[in-house]
């Protein structure tokens, strides 16, 4: 929770943006420099702005220019969990869910029971489990594999499954761009489009986060009153 509250606040004050894919070496070069143009691009109207100063420290024995591409990184992660937790809300609060059983014992998705927190709450334990460590290889995976993103690696850069033997058994597809639709694209048209990312992860973290507390405080998003329920559950606890 700190990390992401850490995360909104870089995102806000200081455009920890992901790295054109030409900028290979943004994480040992001018890291501050590119940060400050992203930022540019990414909100013209307030540019750099960088009240608590996330720009110019370090953690962990790193260089400042490893501590931006940590938090560049970290941003950018964020960001698309909270797109991808943002639509999945929406989803199931609309009560839209795959028609077939959840589980070799015939029951359903838990659709009935209520918002996504509940659903969530009338998970199995093993079904959470798998959910847990899935998500988990894909976290240990972009750790793992590839240049890191605070040696000299781009920050968001996903590692392809293809380049790496980590995996025992073939992968037909990426995690980031399965199809291939971005290989032909140019660098200006990447570079707007991780823009176009950066800013739609920042906005999506804001609106997971209002859902969240409309339903656990009624009334704290007041654009959200009576359009979500309230949740009595502990959204921090996800074997409650």
């Amino acid at each position: 929770m700190k990390l992401a509250l850490i995360s909104i606040l870089a995102g806000s004050a200081a455009a920890f943006a992901p790295a054109p894919a030409a900028r290979t070496s943004v994480a040992q070069n001018a890291a501050l420099d590119d940060l400050k143009s992203i930022a540019e691009k990414s909100n013209p109207v307030l540019k750099f702005y960088d009240p608590l100063e996330l720009s110019s420290t370090t953690i962990w024995g790193n260089s400042n220019d490893d501590t931006i591409a940590f938090l560049r990184h970290s941003e950018i992660k964020h960001g698309r969990v909270a797109m991808a937790a943002f639509v999945g809300y929406i989803v199931q609060s609309n009560g839209i869910h795959w028609p077939f059983p959840i589980d070799f014992a015939g029951n359903p998705y838990p659709y009935a029971a209520g918002s996504p927190p509940e659903q969530w709450d009338a998970l199995s334990d093993a079904a959470k489990w798998q959910i847990i460590l899935f998500v988990g290889f894909f976290e240990w995976f972009s750790e793992a594999a590839g240049t890191h993103y605070m040696r000299g690696g781009v920050p968001g850069a996903y590692p392809k499954f293809s380049d790496h033997q980590v995996i025992p058994h073939p992968v037909p597809f990426n995690l980031f761009d399965p199809f291939g639709f971005s290989s032909g694209k140019s660098a200006e048209a990447k570079e707007k489009g991780l823009i176009k990312e950066l800013n739609n992860g920042r906005l999506a973290m804001i609106g997971i986060l209002g859902f969240i507390s409309e339903q656990r405080v009624e009334g704290s998003v007041p654009l959200l009153k009576g359009l979500v329920s309230h949740y009595d559950g502990e959204t921090m606890a996800p074997f409650g």
